[in-house]
């Protein structure tokens, strides 16, 4: 996406936090785009360091690459699915930032995984004996399958694929679309200990993923390094009541938010209790997994709710910079009233950017009359707390020189929508 594909229509309503289809395609796409240049990246490197890779490696990944470019070729858009979810960028970043020799050699045969799933959901046929020296084929966006063997078969007819561990530790049917009807409890198409299936999350297409071997990068997130969560430690019905009453709240509240939440949103990834300061809950998102929100169990569904809204506009911003760069390098540092540490402009537009989406969704959900009481009065409450350090950072901002002349357009209709909010509240007392 270049500027000149990005409508001023589209990105002073991305500037202003409003979800828009035109926004939401303009960001898939740019998701997409960047996941394509990563492939190729990933292709390059293979191709250069072809002599140096053992036979087995090397089979393996062309094999898997052919599968993958056959599923194309039957049906693209549901290729496109699994190349743009989530993990499959960050598996990408670490395959190519990996030195070369045994650790970039165990990245690429997660390659088999992607392949099968892909082809999969496109319908089309696969047969033979795939490498997993893991021991764990990961299918993103589905599950993984054990297989302590090093070895996995895959065939199938009528349309679906069937994975089955070397030595019978366990099998799964994939059916065209590589989906099943999933409803929060186990998948009845695997069998055997060795096959784990994702939960969904009511609702929606996305997943609970607490499984995929890429879903947290190494050692953890944030200052302690906070892991993901074991599945045996995840509470899924938990989880899957909360994302019901979050997504309740935010329909109630803007219709408009939970259809963007529904279209960038393709999985929540639980992050373990362990490592909280002074009870403050992490969540996060990884630049090179966007549409995955990464966090721990949240209080509450209010308090998911604005999760989900904080770490959406954390991904819209960074697939848009990918594109359009806003920031230029300096090394100017900056407070904000939300975070203890000095930040550079470019993380002060991050944070400024996901308060001000969070200060629009307080503004709406204290007028939303369908949403409960304490949900409007939380709203009220937030709303009145953080839109003088929202103002604050964007003075900040506005005064920095590390904007690009895109990023000073994007900071100032940001203001002027801070500021809309603040006249529509006056007018209305």
């Amino acid at each position: 996406m270049t500027r000149a594909s990005v409508p001023p229509e589209t990105l002073t309503a991305l500037a202003r936090t409003r979800p828009t289809p035109a926004g939401t395609e303009a960001l898939r796409a740019a998701v997409h785009a960047r996941r394509m240049l990563l492939f190729k990246a990933l292709l390059v490197r293979v191709e250069r360091e072809h002599a140096h890779l053992p036979h087995p490696v090397r089979r393996g990944f062309e094999d898997a690459w052919a599968l993958l470019e056959r599923a194309e070729r039957t049906d693209a858009g549901a290729v496109r699915e699994v190349l743009d979810y989530p993990t499959t960028g960050a598996w990408l970043t670490e395959a190519l930032a990996a030195p070369a020799g045994p650790e970039f050699e165990a990245h690429l045969a997660h390659l088999t995984g992607v392949a099968v799933v892909a082809a999969a959901r496109a319908g089309c046929s696969a047969t033979g004996t795939l490498r997993v020296p893991s021991g764990l084929l990961g299918l993103p966006g589905l599950g993984v399958l054990r297989c302590p063997s090093g070895r996995a078969r895959v065939g199938g007819r009528d349309g679906r694929l069937r994975l089955v561990e070397a030595a019978g530790h366990g099998a799964v049917d994939l059916p065209r679309g590589g989906t099943w009807a999933r409803d929060g409890t186990r998948d009845r198409a695997g069998r055997g200990s060795g096959w784990s299936a994702l939960y969904a999350l009511p609702g929606s297409t996305a997943v609970l993923d607490d499984l995929d071997p890429y879903r947290v990068p190494h050692p953890g997130i944030g200052p302690t390094a906070v892991p993901a969560a074991d599945r045996e430690h995840t509470d899924h019905p938990a989880w899957a009541g909360r994302w019901r009453r979050a997504r309740a709240l935010l329909s109630a509240t803007d219709q408009g938010r939970i259809l963007e939440t529904d279209a960038l949103v393709h999985a929540l990834v639980p992050l373990a209790a362990a490592g909280r300061a002074g009870g403050v809950r992490t969540g996060a998102t990884v630049r090179s997994a966007p549409g995955a929100v990464l966090t721990q169990l949240p209080a509450d569904a209010a308090e998911l709710a604005e999760t989900l809204v904080h770490e959406t506009h954390h991904t819209k911003l960074a697939a848009l910079d990918d594109s359009v760069p806003l920031c230029r390098p300096g090394g100017t540092l900056h407070r904000v009233a939300w975070r203890p540490d000095p930040r550079p402009a470019s993380a002060v537009l991050q944070g400024t950017y996901a308060h001000l989406a969070l200060l629009d969704l307080w503004w709406r959900g204290q007028r939303a009359s369908a949403a409960p009481a304490t949900w409007r009065q939380r709203a009220a409450e937030r709303y009145g707390r953080y839109r003088e350090q929202v103002g604050e950072a964007l003075s900040v901002l506005r005064g920095s020189d590390e904007l690009t002349c895109t990023g000073r357009h994007f900071v100032q209709e940001m203001h002027r929508h801070h500021a809309d909010l603040g006249t529509v509240v006056r007018n209305s007392t």
